[in-house]
């Protein structure tokens, strides 16, 4: 996972002291998985594909992603990733999240 930008959010938008918009660049190498289950409970998000087909499980459904395509990431969402491919999943990952203390 590479950490391609973030912005902190204090001053940015009124009540988002403390946070920052954080975007990540996720590789998932054949046969690896995204998890363990996780949630997104105070980070929401959306990812987009740019290579590869990642394979997300979430509330028992399994949804398969390739390029071009996305989802979001809301406080409902509980899911785990894999990639069943051959070739790395590349995804591009946005989210708000705690900014780190200093």
């Amino acid at each position: 996972m590479e950490l391609l930008s973030t912005v902190d959010l204090a001053g940015e938008i009124e009540g988002m002291d403390g946070r920052q918009l954080r975007m990540r660049m996720v590789t998932i190498e054949p046969g690896g998985v995204f998890g363990p289950l996780h949630d997104h409970v105070g980070r929401p998000g959306t990812v987009y594909v740019l290579q590869g087909t990642v394979t997300e499980h979430r509330d028992g459904l399994v949804t398969e992603y390739g390029p071009g395509v996305g989802w979001q990431e809301d406080r409902h969402t509980t899911h785990w990733l894999e990639n069943k491919g051959t070739v790395p999943v590349v995804e591009i990952s946005v989210d708000i999240v705690a900014a780190p203390q200093q």
